[in-house]
């Protein structure tokens, strides 16, 4: 029975989203609009966003494409199972990350579309109302959300199901075999989340900066007003980032996490007989689809009817779908696990008890994670003012003060990630670690939908500016932006601690597999692992704000050259030229992201050839202790500067075009890079290592 549930749940989902595209489809652009003239603004500005949009992900999934094939071809070659050696292992491993692969970057597609369908039509919807506004919003969002869950719960078990079917009965240890094959499906994935993140990234912190610095600083002029070339390509990159972007990184964790856990599964429960045997093997995939009804029942809790309620409103709904999630696993898990299991023949006995309370811990951390992520970043609160309030003696003081803040905050989420690993350790050993990694996701459809909500708001109040449809619309895009940009920084909060749990239960399913017991952090191998694991982070991060810093020159140097010699477009007589902007985005984001991509996927690959499974085991948990502090601290450093400047923007501390204001826009700009590029591509560095150091065991040990 369980096989039937989850695919039903996979497919409810998806309609869900379909139901949800439909009806922001069908909002007619037209309703109340105050002139033909709006309408015909509306639809060039949505047009060309759409253009922008699509025209990067066809160049980028066209170099993603080529590159999974080589990916996939050694995997095929290098890869094979030491048990069944007659077992084509490597072209069923192959098999699955293109099939991974391939359902991330539809995920990516079908994001980007729906953001560039519902941004115009909320826009739209402002000059009816404030909820009407909202609702399509955040529906677009819901669309993502529910259409990405889907995707990965019925990827992953139609794979399970093809595997399971061909493959012979005969094949030693065969559960565990189809687990580790449905890695390759993960590792696909989050290899395309690689790159998403980091093109999508580039692209989109190249165009705001310079709409920014030659824009707001050197021209004066307000955001999102049309006489800046950069301005669409910032609106495209929007959806490139954080859209695109983030929905491939959560795909890749829940993938992830959810194959760490069925690889660890598939030992604890190999004396397990008959049904109950495969309930307990699925029972990750059946939390995901569980928590597709809780996050689904949690929307119709989000109505907010006036300004100052929108955020809220998006966080009761985060609440609620964790407290329903809770409600529901505890039945689930009492019915599918057994009441006792090892881990290894005569080991430590667990109970189905412990593994609830792991689950528990991930989704009770994670809601934490969040809301500590809102305090850093929401400038309703202090440490944000505080920040706003340093930049009245210039931008040196606003910037110390946001990497004081991105520093400080790191460390709760911290002790909170360490509290749920002893937790799940301790209740059910390195299972409950890959547990607790599936709680946190377990609320993802509705995460992902809060997430997605944020892009499209931010857009719809670019183009209502640049079609110059009023003040009053304006003012009620402006406060769902605000919104969407705190809820923003809450669900890279809790990308980046899902990453966290993610990456250790992957590293712990690598451990299984590699047959390692202990680690001993005092072997000269597993140390001088433990260094360059941590020494990684901050290669990385590197080279992507360098390339963030030399696609934004081209930016910036472009933006001037427009203002210089296309006469009249200063005083609004002339029309920039937003395409050539675009494509300097498109052209740098692509070139850029494939040195950082490389680094990441080469490294694991020649530590464990060369250093052996201990040092590849120092590497990974050096870089996962590492790369999720400067996450952290960089994603919230970012949210701060950003926040403290729209803070400053609202009237407080002389307002837009104050001395103050312009110190906080510099902070921002510096911000960019911080919390949409670097922080959040270091999510998939950790997760992107383990599951390469899992999928490819079988060659470190050859």
């Amino acid at each position: 029975m369980v096989i039937p549930i989850v695919l039903g749940l996979g497919l409810f989902s998806l309609l869900v989203a379909f139901m949800y595209a439909r009806q922001v489809a069908n909002v007619k652009i037209e309703d109340g609009a105050s002139s033909p003239d709006e309408v015909k603004r509306l639809k060039e500005i949505s047009e060309a966003i759409a253009e922008g949009a699509m025209a990067f992900l066809r160049r980028e999934y066209t170099v993603l494409g080529g590159f999974m094939l080589a990916f996939a071809l050694i995997i095929l070659l290098v890869i094979k199972d030491a048990h069944n050696a007659s077992l084509p292992f490597g072209a069923y491993s192959a098999i699955s990350f293109l099939i991974g692969a391939g359902i991330s970057i539809v995920s990516g597609y079908i994001g980007m579309r729906i953001a560039t369908i519902g941004n115009v039509r909320t826009a739209a919807a402002a000059r009816i109302s404030l909820a009407q506004s909202f609702s399509i919003a955040f529906r677009s969002g819901a669309v993502m959300g529910f259409g990405l869950t889907g995707l990965a719960v019925l990827g992953l078990m139609l794979v399970y199901m093809g595997f399971d079917f061909f493959l012979p009965a005969e094949v030693h240890n065969r559960d565990l075999v189809i687990m580790e094959i449905l890695s390759g499906f993960g590792l696909g994935g989050s290899s395309v989340a690689l790159f998403g993140r980091v093109g999508g990234g580039i692209y989109t912190k190249a165009a705001d900066v310079g709409a920014d610095l030659v824009g707001k600083v050197e021209a004066g002029i307000p955001e999102d007003d049309p006489r800046n070339p950069a301005v669409i390509a910032d609106n495209v990159g929007d959806n490139v980032g954080d859209i695109a972007g983030m929905g491939a990184d959560l795909f890749g964790s829940v993938a992830e996490s959810t194959c760490a856990a069925m690889v660890i599964g598939a030992t604890a429960f190999a004396s397990v007989p008959g049904d109950m045997k495969q309930a307990a093997l699925l029972f990750p995939l059946a939390i995901s689809g569980v928590g597709i009804i809780a996050s689904f029942i949690s929307l119709f809790f989000a109505r907010p009817q006036v300004e100052n309620k929108v955020e809220n409103a998006l966080k009761a709904v985060l609440v609620i779908s964790t407290l329903l999630m809770l409600g529901m696993v505890y039945p689930l898990t009492m019915q599918m696990v057994p009441k006792e299991f090892s881990l290894t023949m005569g080991g430590t006995m667990y109970t189905n008890m412990g593994v609830f309370y792991s689950v528990a811990a991930g989704l009770i951390s994670g809601l934490l994670i969040g809301l500590i992520t809102e305090y850093y970043t929401s400038h309703r609160y202090g440490p944000v003012r505080s920040v706003a309030d340093a930049s009245k003696t210039g931008a040196a003081t606003n910037i110390i003060y946001g990497l004081a803040l991105g520093y400080n905050s790191a460390v709760l989420p911290m002790i909170l990630i360490g509290v749920t690993v002893v937790i799940g350790y301790n209740f059910a050993g390195m299972y409950g670690i890959a547990m607790a990694a599936i709680g946190m996701l377990g609320t993802i459809a509705v995460g992902l939908t809060i997430d997605a909500y944020g892009p499209v708001s931010d857009n719809a109040g670019g183009i209502a500016e640049m079609a110059e449809m009023g003040k009053e619309i304006r003012t009620r895009t402006d406060a769902l932006d605000a919104a969407g940009n705190t809820t923003a920084a809450i669900g890279k909060g809790f990308a980046i601690g899902s990453a966290a749990l993610t990456s250790l239960a992957l590293t712990s399913a690598f451990l299984t597999r590699a047959n390692i017991t202990n680690v001993n952090i005092l072997d000269s191998d597993v140390m001088f692992g433990l260094m360059i694991g941590a020494a990684l982070p901050f290669a990385f991060s590197a080279m992507t704000m360098k390339s963030v810093g030399l696609a934004a020159l081209a930016m910036i140097e472009e933006v001037r050259r427009q203002f210089r010699t296309i006469p009249g477009l200063l005083e609004g007589k002339a029309r920039a030229d937003y395409a050539k902007c675009v494509e300097i985005s498109t052209a740098a984001s692509i070139k850029q992201m494939i040195a950082p991509g490389l680094l990441v996927i080469l490294s694991p690959l020649f530590i464990g050839f060369l250093g052996g499974v201990e040092m590849l085991a120092g590497v990974l948990i050096g870089s996962l202790i590492v790369g999720v502090m400067l996450a952290i601290s960089m994603a919230n450093s970012g949210g701060a500067w950003d926040n403290a400047k729209k803070y400053i923007e609202t009237g407080q501390l002389g307002g837009k075009g104050s001395d103050t204001h312009k110190a906080a826009v510099v902070g921002d700009t510096v911000g960019d890079p911080f919390k949409d590029t670097s922080g959040p591509a270091l999510n998939i560095l950790i997760k992107l290592m383990a599951i390469i150091s899992l999928v490819f065991v079988p060659f470190f040990m050859r």
